[in-house]
């Protein structure tokens, strides 16, 4: 059998367009492997379905062409945890243990075939803390290391300085200027843009509320409080999209795969410490990784 071309798989930034052949090739090139991870989930009357997965995949997909030495682009996942969104129709929710046990079979396969760095890239916020936990049985069990991050960490900081003009807190959470910003650039044909109006969550007319609790993509709130997404919004937005721009997408959106970018070829050279055993005797039995 003949080798693959050893450019041709450098130039590759597709996981699942490679051969099998390609695919020894790129582990043995140590390439990144990321895996875009959203949801298929309401985003208001303004934005369809796919939102969550179609920015994270996006933003992933443009790194990939802009660096593809650097690394390789799973097909995105485009289900997650949404259950408290269910009142809004055409959500579907998969439930937290599925969800990680899902991504941690995927992350186990890409480690076991040779890749040992791999990001987890997500698009949608309820699926943060499940989206790291993934991460950290990936470490666990096996020998690859695994960071995870959802795209607004990339911009976050260039967003509110340079572009924003939605209020802080609040202005943007979901269905909101950023995430209309960045649909308006990557596909504005599906962006119903008669339809966009801004909502700001219900719970802000509360007492204290902004300075305990709050939902924004681009700073958390000390409290935590998750309630049913219909007991806030009637719309399904949370946010001002009246102050979405493409020019604003399109800026964000070059900032984003730039610095995912830097990020994997900062990860693609990190070493990985070896773990050290502190047991003065050595335990008898391995760990169980049930979850």
């Amino acid at each position: 059998m003949p080798e693959p071309s050893t450019e041709s798989v450098a130039k590759q930034y597709r996981y699942d367009l490679l051969t099998w052949p390609e695919i020894n090739a790129a582990a043995a090139m140590k390439k990144v492997v990321v895996l875009p991870v959203g949801a298929t989930e309401q985003h208001g009357p303004h934005l369809p379905l796919d939102t969550d997965f179609k920015l994270a995949s996006a933003v992933a997909f443009e790194a990939g062409r802009r660096s593809p030495e650097d690394l390789l682009v799973l097909p995105p996942v485009p289900y997650g945890y949404t259950h408290h969104v269910q009142d809004f129709p055409g959500t579907i929710n998969i439930e937290p243990s599925t969800f990680i046990k899902y991504l941690v079979d995927i992350t186990r396969s890409v480690a076991y075939h040779g890749f040992k760095r791999i990001v987890i890239l997500n698009g949608h916020g309820s699926n943060a803390h499940l989206v790291e936990q993934a991460g950290r049985q990936t470490i666990m069990q096996t020998d690859a290391l695994c960071v995870t991050l959802s795209w607004w960490q990339l911009v976050g900081e260039f967003w509110n300085r340079e572009l924003r003009t939605s209020v802080i807190p609040g202005g943007c959470a979901h269905a909101c200027e950023l995430e209309t910003s960045m649909y308006l650039h990557v596909d504005p044909a599906h962006v119903q843009t008669d339809k966009i109006k801004d909502n700001l969550a219900e719970y802000h007319r509360l007492p204290d509320e902004d300075r305990w609790h709050f939902s924004d993509l681009t700073a958390g709130s000390i409290a935590t409080l998750i309630e049913w997404t219909s007991t806030y919004t009637p719309t399904g937005v949370i946010g001002q999209p009246e102050q979405a721009t493409k020019e604003k997408g399109r800026r964000v959106f070059d900032h984003a795969a730039d610095q995912l970018v830097s990020m994997v070829r900062w990860f693609r050279k990190r070493p990985a410490p070896p773990r050290r055993d502190r047991h003065a005797a050595p335990p008898t039995f391995a760990l169980p990784f049930g979850f």
